[in-house]
């Protein structure tokens, strides 16, 4: 009994040694200590900011090529309502393309910076990284987006938008 309570205490005891976590040791590939500046870069990386803007410059871009695609394919693009036999030419066919484009690219660029906003203003307030921050990003985004329509569409736009959000979290976890 006494070796027992004697080996009980090296190990959950006040003697006990904490250990060293070394994945050389396990058979892990080693990694180097970070430097100043690797860990700065990680902090700015990780940053509300830097995330809103990437996601910001991802929107806009993904938008774009939306908006250019989904214009390729309307067959109203280049249409006159005065002359509804007249031909489009291929000028006026890629000034519709690029005006949509531009459209979606910067709607979509607004809605993927409120996004990635107020998810990384959540998650930093609830200390926590799971499904519920992005279902609340969702409904906070989506709210202020229908609100400009009235309290109703404010309301649907925080529901769709929480369960796509949702949706979208359970898919890539």
């Amino acid at each position: 009994p006494l070796q027992y309570s004697l080996l009980l205490q090296h190990l959950v005891g006040d003697k006990r040694q904490p250990r060293v976590w070394d994945p050389a040791a396990l058979g892990g590939i080693p990694c180097p200590p970070k430097s100043e500046e690797q860990k700065m870069v990680e902090r700015v990386m990780e940053s509300c900011p830097f995330k809103a803007a990437l996601a910001c410059v991802g929107g806009f871009v993904l938008g774009g090529a939306f908006g250019i695609f989904t214009a390729g394919i309307d067959t109203n693009v280049g249409f006159d309502p005065k002359d509804p036999y007249r031909t489009p030419t291929a000028k006026e066919v890629l000034k519709d393309m690029g005006q949509r484009g531009i459209s979606y690219a910067k709607n979509f660029a607004i809605v993927g910076a409120m996004f990635s906003c107020t998810e990384c203003v959540v998650e930093s307030y609830r200390g926590k990284s799971d499904w519920k921050n992005s279902v609340i990003s969702g409904c906070i985004t989506g709210g202020a987006i229908g609100f400009r329509a009235g309290l109703k569409a404010g309301v649907i736009g925080c529901g769709g938008f929480a369960a796509f959000s949702a949706a979208v979290d359970y898919y890539l976890r």
